[in-house]
């Protein structure tokens, strides 16, 4: 069994934020795969699929983004998880827009969701599926950036990224995470090759 995280905040008011494109990933995921209705367990909504015969729990913790690693520790000690079988997806402000990048540890990068679950779980060593979000323009506010919704003209890239997310959670699942870094790490936007891989 793995577990996928998609991290963001509960809540209509945030539904399409670009806090909130780690709830998107899960729920293409979901769709792609025929996942089970939600349900509440753990301060989050789980459904679960069966991914090229891996069980595999989709996780939404309900906990808002600050508070993420309360859940994602409750399943992880629950389970008895290893680390390695738990992928964190999430928003990224370093990244382009439209770019993905999977790394096996390394710190939050600001990102509090994540950070919050490295505390959680005593150790940067999780593995991590991010997602650009593009900077705040000029002086403009993080909290009120990454609160606020993509424009229209970034839509496309955004759901380009959504779909390889999920097929890199999918080789992921079938290859292991360097496959899946080795094959999804490029800038799809870029002719140079691969981006080398991260550790």
């Amino acid at each position: 069994m793995k577990i996928v995280v998609g991290l963001g905040n509960p809540g209509d008011k945030y539904v399409g934020t670009r806090h909130n494109i780690g709830f998107d990933v899960l729920a293409e995921l979901g769709c792609r795969w025929g996942a089970t209705k939600p349900k509440v367990r753990f301060e989050a909504e789980v459904s679960e699929v069966l991914c090229a015969n891996e069980r595999l729990l989709l996780v939404a913790p309900q906990t808002f983004m600050n508070l993420s690693g309360r859940s994602v520790q409750q399943f992880v000690r629950f389970f008895q998880l290893p680390l390695t079988d738990l992928l964190v997806v999430g928003d990224d402000l370093n990244l382009k827009v439209g770019q993905i990048r999977l790394r096996q540890s390394g710190s939050a990068g600001g990102q509090k969701g994540l950070l919050s679950i490295l505390t959680c779980l005593g150790t940067e060593a999780i593995p991590r599926l991010r997602l650009g979000i593009g900077r705040p323009p000029g002086n403009a506010d993080a909290v009120d950036f990454v609160l606020g919704r993509f424009r229209k003209d970034e839509l496309q890239r955004v759901d380009e990224a959504v779909s390889r997310a999920v097929s890199a959670i999918e080789v992921w699942i079938q290859d292991g995470l360097l496959a899946a870094m080795n094959q999804f790490n490029a800038d799809p936007n870029s002719d140079q090759g691969a981006a080398p891989t991260e550790n």
